[in-house]
């Protein structure tokens, strides 16, 4: 039986951070390599029926990629606070990992991406379950799965990084790296010391950055430059 594509899961040290625009730029380096990449979304929060979500916008920035939301909720919250103040069920993180698994298994894709929603530790479904689960639950159906962190680039990043890595490991989940998913043009003193504290507090590689505004590119320059942005093995 061949191997089955690995899963990277697109995690992030808080909301608002660019996990979107770097699982896009992580899908377009993917292509680059003529790989196929399928990208879920297990749960889209703060949107209505209709309205273009971050599957989207990714297909938009990234490319020919297959994409799935799973789930959206219309409120901008949790996923499991959603769920409450809309009075619907969600389904629970193992149900989610069936249907992840669904799609690494059809043969469709070489590598698979999903973006979580806000931290490595937000609650997924009403039993508490959250996006590390998530992972644990696809290594259990025999998914090769890895953690890409997306990290602020300024003062506060190193706790809230070594905070994330620290849960992974835990866990025993694999760490890939970090990712700084806004990286301004003109850095600050603290934000160019991070580039090398990152990977000494958070014992994993910081795998490469973001330029800010890269997510209102138009898609050809997106495509074009993404692959110099990160660090794909």
């Amino acid at each position: 039986m061949p191997d089955l594509p690995p899963v990277i899961v697109v995690t992030g040290t808080g909301t608002e951070i660019g996990k979107t625009v770097v699982t896009a730029a992580l899908a377009a380096s993917l292509l680059h390599r003529g790989l196929r990449v399928t990208v879920v979304k297990a749960t889209q929060t703060g949107l209505q029926p209709g309205e273009p979500g971050d599957v989207d916008e990714v297909a938009a920035l990234a490319g020919d990629v297959r994409t799935r939301e799973l789930v959206r909720l219309p409120d901008p919250l949790a996923p499991d606070a959603a769920a409450r103040v809309a009075g619907v069920g969600i389904p629970t993180v193992a149900e989610h990992a069936d249907s992840v698994m669904h799609l690494v298994r059809d043969g469709s894709a070489d590598v698979v991406l999903v973006e979580g929603a806000g931290g490595l530790l937000v609650r997924m479904d009403a039993d508490g379950a959250t996006i590390a689960d998530l992972g644990t639950a696809l290594e259990a159906r025999g998914a090769r799965v890895g953690f890409l962190v997306v990290a602020t680039a300024g003062l506060g990043t190193l706790n809230h990084s070594a905070l994330t890595a620290e849960a992974l490991r835990h866990r025993g989940l694999d760490c890939l790296g970090f990712v700084i998913g806004s990286w301004p043009e003109h850095p600050d003193l603290a934000m160019r010391c991070n580039l090398e504290d990152l990977p000494n507090v958070t014992g994993a590689p910081l795998l490469g950055w973001v330029p800010e505004g890269a997510g209102r590119w138009e898609p050809e320059r997106f495509r074009a430059e993404a692959p110099a942005w990160l660090r794909v093995e």
